[in-house]
């Protein structure tokens, strides 16, 4: 009975706020709802599935050339589970935080609750530094990659122009997510974009299996722990985005019915990452260890020219997506938040993206750089702060009995739970931060040597 009256509660405010914009034309009301305005659970999984799969996906296959096939596939599984199991805590410490103010009266209509204030509410001011430290971090490479993604996708269309400028021009057209209010507003972007990564990842599939092996193909890998690592932590990146996951959650009309979802998306996922890796592995082999964007190994068609055009717009989407909670924390840091006008918050947030475009001009190594930030960053963002959270705030035996999300008996209860968080603690404390960042380190510490700061074209093949 208690729960229920929790929920109901957790519920409200959602409920209050849609009331409140009924006042307005009933057919433009409905447009906008379909388009604009969603916080379903349905949105809420094609957020998190188009958010989880974007630019590394061409970049997986790079990773299998480093690792080997089997190694490739078990990464993929393991942390698609690992993933899924820190975001499912993320979304308890959520509930419980949102559910422990809003006894106390807190009103959260015109805020966004982010990770770092879950962390404040639960565990103190040096938890929520912490939290602020790496997901800011982490989000601001985030979208460091997509563009430099963009660049380096268009290349593959139009070469007239180096990757430097078109990291230039991409930088300015996704400046123009500032004007995206929050994630309630990315309902039909998330619904497309996972519509664009379905189609790049089965033409990846189906142009390999049609291309075939390239004659004299060899599949050495794994053959150098540097190289092993390193592909592993591009698939602990991969699996990592649920840095989000706040955000997405409070986007919903009922947060609690997030538990599942990333699991569902995660699944999904698997459907695209597994099959589009595998075949391009299979086809090109070693060399891939010097192509680290997939379409680079595929010949120019309309198809090839269709999934770099909607890998473009997805990567704008997922700009949007990694840059939207950074834009929340500046407009706190300037006391801009609950501002209403929609264009005096977009010139607030344009400083955020300056030095986005900045760190994407001196560091444009697509595939490496995915790796650098998985060890350094997405192993504690999203996978040992969580867990580790997820412990000490539930510690005492009081904070057990009160909870507002119990952990199931399927899993051990208690028990299981604070069994499974100590493993992902240990585990990517030492495989992914320790070994993985040794191995990225060098891998990226090579790149600049090889190809030095701002070079104006990363990996592109010589002109005749």
């Amino acid at each position: 009975m208690a729960s229920e009256k929790v929920e109901t509660i957790v519920a409200g405010n959602y409920m209050e706020m849609e009331r409140e914009g009924e006042q307005e034309d009933k057919s433009q009301s409905k447009i906008s709802k379909f388009f604009w305005h969603g916080g379903s659970v349905y949105d809420a999984w094609f957020s998190c599935a188009s958010n989880q799969v974007a630019q590394v996906l061409l970049t997986l296959p790079y990773s299998f050339s480093q690792l080997g096939m089997v190694s490739g596939i078990l990464f993929q599984l393991f942390y698609g589970i690992m993933g899924s199991w820190t975001a499912y805590l993320i979304s308890v410490l959520y509930v419980e935080y949102r559910t422990r103010k809003e006894r106390e009266k807190v009103d959260f209509r015109n805020h966004v609750i982010q990770w770092f204030e879950v962390l404040d509410g639960l565990l103190g001011k040096h938890w929520r530094n912490i939290g602020l430290f790496f997901n800011c971090t982490f989000l601001l490479f985030g979208s460091v990659i997509q563009l430099i993604a963009c660049a380096s996708n268009i290349y593959y269309i139009n070469d007239k122009l180096d990757k430097r400028t078109w990291t230039y021009i991409f930088g300015a057209c996704c400046a123009t997510t500032v004007f995206i209010p929050s994630f309630h507003n990315y309902r039909i972007w998330s619904f497309l974009g996972l519509i664009m990564t379905s189609f790049t990842a089965w033409y990846l599939t189906i142009a390999a299996l049609v291309h075939g092996q390239v004659e004299g193909v060899q599949h050495s890998g794994p053959t150098k722990m540097v190289l092993y690592f390193t592909g592993a932590t591009n698939i602990l990146y991969t699996f990592g985005g649920h840095a989000v996951t706040v955000e997405i959650m409070h986007a919903m009309w009922k947060p609690q019915k997030f538990k599942l979802i990333y699991l569902l998306a995660t699944g999904y996922v698997l459907t695209l990452t597994l099959p589009s890796a595998s075949a391009m592995y299979w086809a090109f082999g070693d060399m891939l260890l010097t192509h680290s964007n997939a379409f680079s190994l595929l010949p120019r068609t309309g198809f090839r020219d269709t999934a770099v055009i909607l890998m473009l717009i997805h990567q704008f989407i997922t700009f949007g997506f990694a840059c939207t909670p950074l834009y929340f924390v500046w407009e706190k840091v300037i006391g801009m938040h609950e501002t209403k006008s929609i264009f005096k918050r977009a010139l607030a947030r344009l400083p955020v993206v300056i030095p986005i475009w900045f760190l994407a001009i001196i560091f444009p190594f697509f595939g490496p750089i995915n790796s650098t930030v998985g060890s350094l960053l997405v192993s504690f963002t999203v996978y040992i702060i969580p867990a580790a959270a997820h412990m000490i705030t539930f510690a005492s035996a009081s904070a057990r009995e009160n909870a507002v999300e119990r952990p199931p008996s399927i899993l051990g209860g208690w028990i299981g739970h604070y069994a499974i968080n100590c493993f992902v603690v240990v585990w990517v404390f030492v495989v992914g931060f320790g070994f993985g960042g040794w191995a990225s380190m060098i891998n990226f510490i090579h790149q600049i040597d090889t190809f030095g700061l701002f070079t104006k074209c990363y990996q592109c093949p010589p002109k005749h």
